[in-house]
């Protein structure tokens, strides 16, 4: 790796290490000894892949130039520490003082009068940027469940602050010219990348620090989870009501009551033998209610939480020892004719819960094996300091606090994959940087609510992708959220939050919610692939689309934009067609939006849409993707889909067990030219072919004739809504190249 140091008269040891030609490590420190931290450690910053960024140098200690061909940084200017430029010479970033003393570190960066700066995570939910704020970054309980020390400029750059302990940034609210960190790691370790968008800085962030893996197919269904006082009868009754009431559900969960010690913690936790009781002569099916749920296509998601001491499993998968108790017995006696005390023959640890050889996993096998597909792990203990606790890794609370969710989630994934040979899902309201490459989240225990969406806009602006809250059942505005963000879920937790008991009216706006996402989940399982491919989320806010703050719109993949809670909303440059109505609207700017009865907010389709929609099926594999509705919308510009298809569980598809399918469209003024290509690739169950059907929004005037490969289809083949401006068109094979002729 390209790296140099050089002894700055005022600031001690300066070492810079280029990853990329857009991303730097700038350290300080007043002796040169630098030191690593857990992020480093445990991998959740990765080491840079591909080869080394070229290097060219200039100067000495006193004022130089290290600059690759994308990036130069200098030392020693007038009044500036140092400061990285872009490949024309434009300051992006200047580092005027930084300062280590015992109570931590300071960096002082100069900012612009305009300048302002998001990201930061879940540590507010009331705006997106942060300029004349304080972002206070430590894991707490509701204020704080995921602080991220990264942030993106508008002057085109973005900072990590490598860290694991609490670190505060002061955002031009004490001086208007100035951005500064305080860092309790007494440690002056930054990166800096720099790029001209949010979504170039993602893209380095996420390459910097993990992306996201794909989850099961069948996560993107609803997800369901009983109330807490539930017992096996109710919870398999609540899943019967599901496929009775046509309410298409993938999961249902149990909150803490499955345990017969309530937040039992420890190695011997157990089913509840009054509510949950299973035999012992039948631990594993196929009559108990973990089978019963299986055969009706549900997968079983455990409430769960944890003190255990992590950071032994993450010494031993860097091939570090962990010291035994045998070896600990050894060391006690070194003089061979002492008298062996049984009292004192073995050693005795704090920390009574965990045990150093045993990985926390471990005894979760057994649930697993019982049907148990992923565990909802809990905030409890996550979020609280342990100030007294020295770590079974050497760390100190102050090391370990924020970096214990990144451990607990990747252990939860790499545990579940090695043990049964499918994709693991960790669903977590707790992270810190790097926790988007391996946990999925909610937004802890504060509803569903506005507040929950700018939770959740603030995560996707440190690229994050899985998420969701605990749905609002009451309110058919909250429905419209809940339903439409990565995952949704229902958490009756302590109520009776069940559809089926909200009155008809809200019942059949869940019905109604519940089959579209059904029929979504292709959309959202194709651009769930891409989030891993670029790191770019699966919700993303409009300030990604050049919009400002926005906290009550997003886009769900590229083409939706899902529009919350207000009866007024922000279009975007470009041409947006309403998905309830087909009314056009035009950006950019603000417009009044309605919807109707049974819907809770606005939907639209983005000009060069492409959409593809299953069939209803009440769970995922219920009957094979044999059918599929493309929903369009043409633009002036060329646009194109890629159709992402594997076995929906197993790791396979990191093997390059997948199909893709793509799908393009342009549109002239001799009218619109659909192409859907071969299918590319295989996996093991791939539908052998399929028929599609589509919907072509904005098409006010009946066409003139519509063609597939080449043939003049007959009128009963297609036809045309002058009210919401579509032209529909069935039974399509499985390639296809349709001109829809003006």
């Amino acid at each position: 790796m390209p790296c140099i140091e050089r002894r700055l008269p005022s600031a001690g040891v300066l070492r810079l290490d280029f990853l990329d030609e857009r991303v730097v490590r700038v350290r300080l420190d007043p002796a040169g000894e630098f030191t690593d931290t857990g992020l480093d450690r445990y991998g959740f910053i990765l080491p840079p892949s591909g080869e080394r960024p070229a290097l060219s140098l200039s100067g000495g200690d006193s004022a130089g130039r290290a600059a690759t061909a994308a990036m130069a940084v200098t030392w020693g200017g007038d009044g500036v520490l140092l400061e990285v430029h872009d490949a024309d010479g434009r300051p992006r970033l200047r580092l005027q003082s930084a300062t280590l003393a015992s109570v931590g570190a300071e960096v002082v960066l100069g900012v612009e009068p305009d300048e302002d700066w998001v990201g930061f995570g879940d540590q507010t939910r009331d705006r997106l940027y942060h300029r004349g704020q304080v972002a206070d970054c430590h894991v707490r309980n509701v204020t704080s469940y995921i602080p991220v020390p990264f942030f993106m400029s508008t002057a085109g750059y973005g900072v990590v602050v490598n860290t694991t302990r609490r670190v505060v940034f002061d955002l031009a609210r004490r001086d208007p010219a100035a951005l500064s960190w305080r860092d309790g790691r007494r440690a002056i370790d930054f990166y800096v990348l720099i790029a001209d968008s949010f979504r170039e800085l993602l893209d380095l962030y996420t390459r910097l620090t993990g992306r996201p893996k794909l989850p099961p197919e069948w996560s993107f269904g609803l997800w369901y989870i009983c109330r807490t006082q539930a017992n096996d009868y109710e919870a398999v009754n609540d899943a019967v009501n599901f496929r009775r009431e046509g309410i298409p559900c993938d999961v249902i969960g149990l909150e803490p009551g499955w345990m017969q010690t309530n937040y039992d913690g420890s190695l011997k936790k157990d089913w509840s033998r009054e509510r949950f009781p299973i035999p012992p002569y039948c631990l594993n099916g196929p009559h108990n209610f973990t089978n019963a749920l299986r055969r009706m296509g549900f997968h079983l998601e455990l409430w769960l939480c944890c003190d255990y001491d992590l950071s032994y499993e993450a010494e031993r998968r860097i091939g570090q020892p962990t010291p035994s108790d045998e070896q600990a017995r050894t060391a006690t006696f070194f003089q061979p004719d002492a008298e062996h005390d049984e009292h004192f023959s073995a050693p005795r640890r704090a920390d009574t819960l965990t045990r150093p050889e045993e990985p926390w996993f471990q005894h979760l096998r057994r649930f697993v094996d019982q049907g148990a597909e992923f565990f909802k792990m809990d905030g409890a203990y996550q979020v609280l300091d342990h100030p007294d606790r020295l770590w079974g890794n050497g760390m100190s609370d102050g090391e370990m606090h924020n970096l214990y969710p990144l451990l607990y989630a990747r252990q939860m994934v790499e545990g579940y994959e090695a043990h049964t040979g499918r994709r693991g899902l960790a669903f977590t309201p707790c992270g810190w940087v790097g926790f988007q490459a391996w946990a999925g989240t909610w937004t802890g225990d504060t509803g569903g609510g506005r507040k929950t969406l700018g939770a959740m806009l603030n995560t996707a602006l440190v690229g994050h992708s899985w998420c969701t809250n605990d749905m609002e059942v009451t309110q058919k505005e909250a429905l419209h959220v809940g339903y439409l963000l990565p995952w949704a879920q229902i958490n009756s937790w302590n109520y009776f939050r069940m559809p089926w008991v909200q009155g008809q009216d809200l019942l059949e706006s869940h019905r109604f919610y519940a089959r579209l996402r059904a029929q979504l989940i292709p959309y959202l399982y194709a651009w769930a692939w891409q989030a891993t491919r670029t790191g770019f989320p699966l919700i993303a806010p409009l300030t990604l689309e050049a919009c400002r703050e926005i906290l009550t719109q997003y886009l769900l993949g590229r083409d939706l934009m899902v529009c919350a809670f207000d009866h007024e909303a922000t279009f975007p440059t470009g041409r947006w067609a309403d998905f309830w109505t087909g009314a056009v609207v035009s950006g950019p700017g603000r417009h009044a939006i309605d919807w109707p009865h049974h819907c809770g907010g606005g939907l639209f389709l983005r000009e060069g849409a492409i959409v593809p929609m299953g069939p209803v099926m009440q769970y995922r594999g219920e009957r094979p993707l044999d059918e599929v509705e493309l929903r369009v919308f043409p633009g002036p510009r060329p646009s194109a889909f890629s159709l992402y298809e594997d076995d929906g569980t197993t790791l396979a598809c990191r093997d390059g067990a997948f199909a893709t399918t793509l799908i393009t469209m342009t549109a002239g003024a001799e009218g619109v030219a659909i192409e859907i290509g071969e299918r590319q690739g295989a996996f093991a169950g791939m539908t052998p072919t399929r028929r599609w059907s589509l919907r072509v929004a904005d098409q006010a005037a009946r066409p003139r004739a519509v063609t597939v490969n080449g043939q003049e289809l007959p009128p009963t083949a297609w036809s045309h809504d002058p009210a919401r401006a579509e032209l529909v068109i069935t039974d399509l094979p499985a390639t296809a190249r349709i001109a829809i002729r003006r």
